[in-house]
């Protein structure tokens, strides 16, 4: 019986212990997007749609020419990405800021 109650608070209680982050770390990756690699900038139908802000982002990406491995390191591409994104002003799926070093969990 104390198992049960106790159950059922914790399952009550989980939404409001969990982090309201969006991007998952250390997998650095947002409803399965992996936020590194090749992307490709679109203007309809986009795998992730971000906002550019300059404060309190979901993460930091710094935009590479060559091997994109790490967390936030993204080069952008014509062909060939590894996912699409749109630039949108309101309900974004995650809000970027953009930095020279240091790219990742903000």
């Amino acid at each position: 019986m104390v198992f049960r109650f106790l159950l059922i608070c914790l399952i009550t209680l989980l939404p409001f212990s969990t982090s309201n982050d969006k991007v998952s770390y250390p997998a650095c990756e947002y409803n399965g997007i992996k936020l590194h690699g090749k992307v490709k900038f679109v203007t309809s139908f986009p795998d992730l749609k971000i906002k550019f802000v300059e404060s309190f982002p979901d993460i930091k990406v710094k935009f590479v020419d060559h091997f994109p491995d790490n967390c936030g390191e993204w080069q952008i591409v014509e062909s060939f990405p590894d996912f699409t994104v749109q630039i949108v002003e309101s309900f974004p799926d995650i809000e970027v800021k953009v930095v020279t070093s240091f790219p990742g969990k903000p």
